[in-house]
């Protein structure tokens, strides 16, 4: 009982702290912003642990923040090798290439009408394939090493960014390319001068839905077929061993992961598109 307590009195003091964060000018800055995010998760955390103690719950069904926290600092070597497995090895590589071909084949699509009506409708049934039976395939095409994991994430990011890229190149005016060729300028210079430019908010937008994408892909692929190291492989071992508090050591390094792959970007995004009025906050 006393940790339900707890657990409820550290909610109210939590949502005090935010509320007044949230009504204050510090809010308005980049640290004042943080500290909410810091507090509210602290929070949760905090509220995690007191329910789950108090309620008696058992570490095979949800272990608490602390006993996580202690099979993480435990764990290090072997959550750093899963790391490099499947995020630099397999979610990276695959995201930059299935990104990079997507931006290429935009391009092509938008030189040529005929790609553009036959290749989109196969790019959007390719994207609703489901990954659990795509993976196995490319495991078997591949094998168990990250290779086959990489080329799941092309699969799975190839076509988001690619969506976006070919809308992003519609998206300068009428009026401005006919002031290019007033202009003398040619597809090329059109396309980096103008039309490239207009097309970075829509191709930053496919890349952080691709972000999250690609740390799925290569996960779930793991799970098909991996050599004795990565996350997938990891979560799938430790289930069937009831090492629950492995699993959500994992889960939580993949979490962490994901947010700076997506914080990455983002902070890219606001290099690139400084002068686009989403920025301008």
């Amino acid at each position: 009982m006393m940790w339900i307590v707890a657990a409820l009195a550290v909610w109210a003091a939590g949502w005090v702290v935010n509320v007044w964060l949230a009504r204050s000018a510090w809010s308005a800055t980049r640290a004042g912003r943080l500290a909410i995010v810091v507090v509210f998760g602290v929070t949760l955390l905090a509220i995690w642990e007191g329910l789950v103690r108090g309620f008696g719950v058992s570490a095979v069904i949800l272990p608490t923040p602390s006993v996580i926290g202690v099979r993480i600092a435990g764990a290090l070597p072997v959550l750093l090798g899963d790391f490099v497995q499947t995020v630099i090895k397999g979610a990276l590589t695959g995201y930059l290439m299935g990104s990079a071909a997507a931006v290429v084949v935009a391009v092509l699509i938008d030189r040529s009408p005929f790609l553009k009506a036959g290749l989109l409708p196969v790019g959007n049934f390719v994207a609703a394939l489901p990954i659990v039976g795509i993976a196995p395939i490319l495991v078997a095409w591949f094998g168990f090493d990250w290779h086959s994991k990489a080329a799941v994430v092309v699969v799975m990011v190839f076509f988001p960014v690619l969506v976006n890229m070919v809308a992003g190149l519609q998206a300068s005016e009428r009026m401005q390319r006919d002031l290019m060729a007033t202009w003398g300028a040619g597809y090329w210079q059109s396309l980096f001068k103008l039309r490239f430019p207009a097309a970075m908010p829509f191709l930053f937008n496919g890349l952080k839905i691709a972000s999250t994408l690609a740390l799925i892909g290569a996960i779930v692929a793991e799970f098909f077929g991996s050599p004795t190291v990565g996350m997938g492989f990891r979560i799938s071992t430790e289930v069937g061993r009831l090492g629950m508090d492995m699993v959500w050591a994992e889960i939580a390094v993949a979490a962490l992961a994901g947010s700076a792959f997506y914080g990455v970007i983002a902070a890219i995004e606001r290099g690139v598109t400084f002068w686009h009025p989403s920025q301008r906050v």
